[in-house]
């Protein structure tokens, strides 16, 4: 059974919302005037993609947002995360905008307003435009430059009615598996330009910090980084080593720089790769957060790996322990842990958790309602857990489910699903599954002040 959520424990104006991502949604990959991504050419490439499956049309969002924000009203929630498609706005990286792509954000962010949804945005969520991969992609400095200049053409146009931005979600995925492992776009295995990649993400969340300031002084600026908990596999002194390189690799690599502490000097040491420091960079890296986004999925469990890749520890699945739809452990408490870390290691003034979903198989009954017992529980566990960081202290002030839709998932295709709705992929029809019906009770009861419940429908 799971656990009781402490809702006293959360402050009165928390942030009940929902998350997406405009490649996993919006479909519509070439209408007015978009131009390809990374992830157009990567899932366009035989073999990268399960089912070679590709977003093209995905969950058709950019002609469905009016019903996507009916559902999001149906569930309860008042805030709502997406992020902007670069290549819709900016087509070719850098100079000439698309005026039908701001349009489009432009009439998305006034219907959530006047559905009474706060829009959470975030300027990205990996999808290079191919134009400027072509000249080099993250590992090139001059992206970081042109990432600014599209944060400020978008904080003009709507930073009159969005306060609250992040700059990049997961850089890591963007470093390490797009770079490194190759498992995402633009798919290369070179530590090199991983490691380039990495400082150039970082310094882009910097520059678009300043130019977002600049534009829309009133903004709230964070940035989203998907963490674990490191645990060794064994108590082997060479698996501790291990995880504490893996704690570097997944966790302090991204944190501390934000935070005016560099680059971790063990890490360098790791990768062994000069990073393509100038003047004034750490500084800018470390321009002043209003918060602290949090995605979490699983923690992570290594072994030392000598003969492996950086950082040279592999992941141990360990046997008879819960798991999702993706295999991923499942571990609440490693959302506690990470909230209470970002606290008081790090500082933090206000954290949301800005992703936390699960995937498994849904079954759709003969009536069409869709049943998810196991994404109801891991819901229930882990906002539990939320609550209880809370209580200890955490400045937790918002909670994103990810997904609100099942979509495009990636190099996983169409086979995972994360959503609190269902999508027929052939229909598009929409259905709230029951998890869907579970996180509206959750929010109901957190308005209505009942303390600590959760468990009774």
């Amino acid at each position: 059974m799971s656990k009781p959520i402490d809702f006293a424990a959360l402050p009165k104006d928390f942030a009940w919302g929902t998350a997406t991502s405009a490649y996993q949604i919006e479909g519509a990959v070439a209408e007015d005037g978009r131009a390809p991504s990374i992830w157009d050419t990567f899932s366009h490439t035989p073999g990268k993609i399960a089912g070679d499956d590709h977003g093209d049309v995905a969950c058709d969002h950019y002609h469905r947002w009016r019903e996507d924000i009916a559902l999001m009203k149906q569930l309860g929630t008042n805030a709502y995360r997406l992020s902007l498609a670069w290549p819709r706005i900016v087509p070719g990286g850098e100079g000439p905008v698309n005026a039908k792509g701001l349009d489009f954000y432009d009439q998305l962010i006034d219907g959530l307003l006047e559905a009474g949804i706060e829009p959470s945005v975030t300027l990205y969520h990996w999808d290079l435009p191919q134009t400027l991969q072509d000249r080099g992609g993250w590992p090139e400095r001059d992206t970081a430059n042109h990432f600014a200049d599209y944060a400020t053409v978008v904080a003009e146009r709507l930073g009159d009615r969005v306060t609250q931005w992040a700059t990049l979600n997961e850089p890591l995925c963007s470093a390490w598996i797009g770079h490194l492992e190759g498992r995402m776009a633009p798919g290369f295995t070179d530590l090199t330009a991983a490691v380039r990649a990495s400082y150039h993400l970082l310094l882009g969340h910097g520059l678009a910090t300043r130019a977002i300031r600049a534009a829309a002084p009133d903004a709230r600026i964070g940035i989203v980084n998907n963490l674990s908990t490191v645990q060794a596999a064994t108590d082997r002194p060479e698996d501790l080593a291990a995880a504490h390189r893996m704690d570097g690799h997944t966790n302090r690599w991204w944190l501390d720089p934000v935070h005016g502490r560099g680059f971790p000097a063990d890490m360098r040491d790791v990768y062994g790769i000069e990073l393509p420091e100038q003047a004034g960079d750490l500084e800018t890296m470390a321009a002043p957060l209003d918060w602290l986004g949090l995605n979490y999925y699983m923690p992570a469990v290594v072994a030392d790996d000598p003969t492996g890749p950086a950082p040279y520890a592999r992941e141990v699945r360990r046997l008879g322990v819960p798991r999702t739809g993706m295999d991923w452990e499942i571990d609440a408490s490693g959302i506690e842990t990470l909230l209470l870390r970002l606290t008081h290691e790090y500082g933090a003034r206000k954290l949301y958790v800005t992703e936390n979903g699960s995937a498994f198989p849904d079954v759709v009954r003969p009536d069409g309602s869709v049943d998810d017992p196991g994404r109801v529980e891991y819901l229930e566990d882990h906002l539990a857990a939320c609550a209880s960081a809370a209580r200890k202290g955490a400045p937790l002030a918002g909670y994103y489910a990810w997904s609100l839709l099942d979509n495009f998932e990636w190099a996983y295709g169409y086979d995972k699903r994360f959503g609190l709705v269902h999508v027929d992929y052939k229909t598009q029809r929409r259905t709230i599954k029951g998890s869907g019906h579970r996180y509206a009770d959750i929010v109901r009861r957190h308005r209505q002040g009942r303390g600590l419940r959760g468990n009774a429908a």
